[in-house]
């Protein structure tokens, strides 16, 4: 029996809220981009009586009706990608639901429809006696030879309870949720259970894998499914929630033939220093800039520069010439040196951006940075105007008695990303530990440890028992609380969505972290139980930048860091949330935090 999905990859969409981009193009150009041998996006259309926009804030790419489902089957045909829709019957209502369903299904463009039927809450109700009527309404409603599958919990002890002698003559697939960091299992034993347990069932069978998986567990089930159970297609579970390394395992034609190998996310990449004849600088008054401005050497060996901040007029300028002559995307970074860079205001201005009227102003608060290049933003140029990428720097801040250090630029040509905001995270440290064990390849570094564990049971028998969302990152040596008041860092760069005090938690602060540079991600993160918090909500804030010090929940808990990802929205919209024992909602709303850095350290300066 041949299907729709024969040869092809497909991922799935629940809603709008789960996912970072903004508009289905946007949708379109993450596949494109990180996984273009996708070819099948599917898409939830509607739970029980209704559509699935219902439950979604995202007008632009919620499922409110059959305009919308048209408006997203014509996007996606624009970037060679096909719609196929998917639902959660009920059985409460069948006129209501299998009208929306057959609805979706009367769509030119609609490939196909998979049923979700779960034994859980919130799935099919009806019963064995419902699914003959309900099924036989739709088939009349659909298109003749419409490809209708059902999706299942495919482990045994699920296998009768959805009574699937009662779903076989209306369907035409299965398709098997294979979750196995979800289900505790090895991977290729939760293929191989799942092929077994529907393999005499009559129809094609499908693997939907889990895309938000540890990379080498993705490909042996990717393997398995293919190679030993013969599937003829794959699908993924679910955008929102893959980073760049899961995409690399996604990508894998259903052939096997692994996809061209990266040619890397930069191109050229352009540092001009202050003793480079592109650098140039100057004065506002008679006095010659060797007379004013103060010489150095950094720890790298360069010269730099610095200057007292004014308060109320500058003195000096200083002006960085990358000369670009390739026109596109550049990420452009400045290098705070460890001397004379004490500032919290040290404005950079980047001139000649496509797509902006004026120039682009940038804070950096170079006396929280050390020895480290900071990102001031992905930006778009046109190599034939003389000032593109050109940045200037001077001396007025507002502060008295500290210093600004000009030190050296970079900008390096971005490949194979199309940015959707001005700013762009170049990757993750740890928020904790000096600046070597920052740079550190070891997760976590030093003799900094992890106290309970992301996913772990902990407090068992309390009324506080819970899985742990993250990481509790403790410092015991040299003494016992040795990390007490020690800074707390940004990750990476992002604007703070909250700072301040949380019942049961002390003080919070959560940050949306940039898109990462190499995927695209946005990743929430939050700092808890923390002291002295230096940021505010709404400020943009650098990597490795101090937002606040090590606390103990004003004496609720041992001095500890809480730190923990999100993929989600929920920490800006809940900053409090904490999932306790439901280990699915975790899942969702959390990565490891440890693993997740690791996967994402920044390329070396």
């Amino acid at each position: 029996m041949t299907t729709p999905y024969d040869g092809k990859i497909g991922v799935w969409q629940w809603k709008g809220d789960s996912l970072v981009e903004e508009t289905i193009q946007a949708v379109a150009t993450t596949l494109k981009t990180w996984a273009p041998n996708v070819k099948q996006i599917l898409v939830k259309t509607s739970d029980g009586s209704r559509w699935q926009g219902t439950y979604d804030t995202d007008r632009d790419l919620a499922i409110d009706g059959t305009d919308s489902i048209k408006r997203w089957v014509q996007a996606l045909e624009a970037n060679g990608l096909e719609f196929h829709a998917w639902c959660v019957p009920k059985g409460r209502d069948l006129v209501a639901e299998t009208d929306l369903i057959i609805a979706a299904c009367q769509q030119a463009g609609v490939r196909s429809m998979i049923l979700d039927i779960e034994p859980y809450a919130g799935f099919w109700e009806g019963g064995k006696d419902q699914i003959r009527p309900y099924m036989t309404r739709i088939r009349q409603g659909v298109p003749s030879g419409f490809h209708i599958g059902i999706s299942v919990d495919p482990r045994p002890q699920h296998y009768s309870s959805i009574y699937p002698d009662q779903w076989f003559p209306f369907i035409d697939s299965v398709h098997l949720m294979i979750y196995w960091e979800t289900f505790q299992k090895d991977p290729e034993e939760s293929v191989d259970e799942a092929f077994r347990t529907w393999r005499n069932f009559g129809r094609p069978l499908f693997p939907i894998l889990q895309g938000n998986a540890k990379p080498a567990g993705m490909d042996l089930a990717r393997v398995r499914s293919l190679e030993k159970q013969k599937a003829t297609g794959v699908s993924w579970w679910r955008l929102g929630v893959i980073n760049s390394a899961q995409w690399a395992s996604i990508n894998v034609p259903v052939s096997g033939k692994q996809p061209a190998p990266d040619e890397g996310r930069f191109g050229k990449s352009i540092v001009v220093t202050a003793q480079d004849p592109r650098f140039a600088f100057g004065t506002h008054t008679t006095q010659p800039p060797e007379q004013v401005f103060t010489a150095f050497q950094n720890s790298k060996g360069w010269k730099a520069y610095y200057r007292p901040t004014q308060t109320r007029r500058s003195q000096v300028w200083a002006r960085w010439d990358p000369q670009l002559t390739e026109s596109g995307w550049y990420e452009i970074s400045a290098y705070v040196p460890n001397q004379h860079a004490t500032t919290a205001g040290a404005r950079l201005k980047v001139h000649s951006v496509e797509g902006r009227s004026g120039e682009v102003s940038v804070n950096v608060p170079q006396g929280r940075l050390s020895n480290i290049w900071t990102p001031l933003g992905v930006f778009r140029f046109n190599a034939d105007n003389p000032t593109a990428g050109l940045v200037f720097l001077n001396d007025l801040t507002g502060e008295i008695g500290l210093e600004v250090a000009f030190d050296a630029m970079r900008w390096r040509q971005v490949l194979n990303v199309v940015p959707t905001t001005q700013y762009l995270a170049d990757g993750y440290d740890a928020p904790f530990g000096t600046v070597e064990e920052r740079l550190s390849t070891q997760m976590w570094p030093g003799k900094w440890f992890d106290a309970t564990g992301y996913a772990v049971r902990y407090r068992i028998g309390t009324p506080y028992e819970a899985y742990h969302t993250g990481a509790d990152i403790n410092l015991n040596e040299p003494a016992w609380d040795a990390d007490a008041h020690s800074p707390v860092y940004s990750a990476a760069s992002g604007v703070v969505t909250h700072a301040g005090r949380l019942a049961g938690w002390g003080n919070v602060i959560c940050i949306k972290h940039d898109p990462l540079l190499t995927s695209g991600k946005v990743m929430y993160g939050r700092y808890a139980h923390v002291e002295n918090m230096r940021v505010q909500v709404g400020q943009r804030v650098s990597r490795g930048e101090q937002i606040a010090s090590v606390g103990n929940a004003e004496g609720a808990f041992p001095y500890h860091l809480h730190f923990d990802l999100s993929p989600t929205s929920i920490l800006q919209t809940e900053p409090w949330h904490w999932p306790k024992l439901d280990l699915n909602n975790l899942l969702l709303n959390y990565v490891d935090p440890r693993l997740f850095v690791q996967e994402n350290r920044p390329p070396e300066p």
